[in-house]
């Protein structure tokens, strides 16, 4: 989502991405905003389908939710307290010092950093807080189901998934992160789901979609695989997704 050149990895499978990604706890939902004393607004920025745009508008009195993508904003779910745009990271048209809060879920490795960075210092208010947060790869509870999801990612896939991947494996540790951070507790995604929303799930990887670009189908080959391992298509396997996660206190 750079300001000049933005990268839409997932515009096209937008349906798709509202319908089968994991949800954030409402644990994390309550300490972002408890990262601010002040309520009035905050901003999900990269919101896509506005995943964590409606948990936060329960504890905000505003939300402004922002994605370069028209497609993504086209499928957020309307709520009367979040005001839906399509904006970029870097600029994003909202009023100077007017944001408490400033998250970016899943979304801050497509940015243009420096840009961004300088976009949060504007539209910051007094004491504002900004996270970064994302998810890793899912875990399974069978050790079986595990290795093939990990060499489909890292093997079968690893040559389609865009370079800006790279930060979500190494945690946004990598990310400059110019702000006085604070340290912050483990949090997970769970989920149960069958064979086909899990396989639905897969469909919305940037990498799956870049290989059929280019004529390839590494998830055709992956799904009779996952079919053996899963058993009964019907049976819902547990899921968990560890959380990445890095907040701070913006200062001028």
């Amino acid at each position: 989502m750079s300001t000049d050149n933005f990268k839409d990895h997932f515009s096209q499978g937008a349906c798709g991405y509202a319908k089968y990604r994991p949800h954030y706890s409402q644990e994390l939902v309550t300490w972002l905003a408890n990262l601010v004393s002040e309520k009035n607004c905050a901003w999900d920025c990269g919101c896509g389908n506005g995943q964590l745009s409606v948990p936060l508008a329960n504890h905000f009195d505003r939300v402004l939710a922002s994605d370069a993508s028209a497609d993504q904003i086209a499928q957020a779910r309307p709520h009367p307290r979040i005001s839906y745009r399509v904006a970029t990271a870097e600029k994003s048209a909202i009023d100077a010092q007017s944001v408490n809060l400033i998250v970016v879920a899943q979304a801050v490795h497509w940015f243009a950093l420096d840009s961004f960075y300088r976009e949060v210092r504007r539209v910051a208010a007094g004491n504002a807080a900004i996270a970064l947060l994302g998810y890793g790869l899912a875990t399974f509870e069978s050790a079986a189901l595990d290795r093939a999801l990990k060499v489909f990612y890292s093997e079968d896939l690893g040559r389609y998934w865009p370079a800006e991947r790279r930060h979500i494996d190494t945690a946004y540790r990598d990310l400059a992160f110019p702000f006085a951070e604070i340290a912050t507790p483990d949090f997970a995604m769970e989920s149960r789901w069958t064979l086909a929303e899990f396989s639905g799930y897969l469909q919305t990887w940037s990498a799956v979609s870049e290989a059929a670009k280019n004529g390839a189908s590494p998830l055709e080959k992956f799904l009779p695989q996952l079919q053996r391992l899963w058993g009964d298509a019907g049976s819902k396997k547990r899921m968990r997704w560890p959380i990445i996660l890095r907040a701070g206190k913006v200062e001028d």
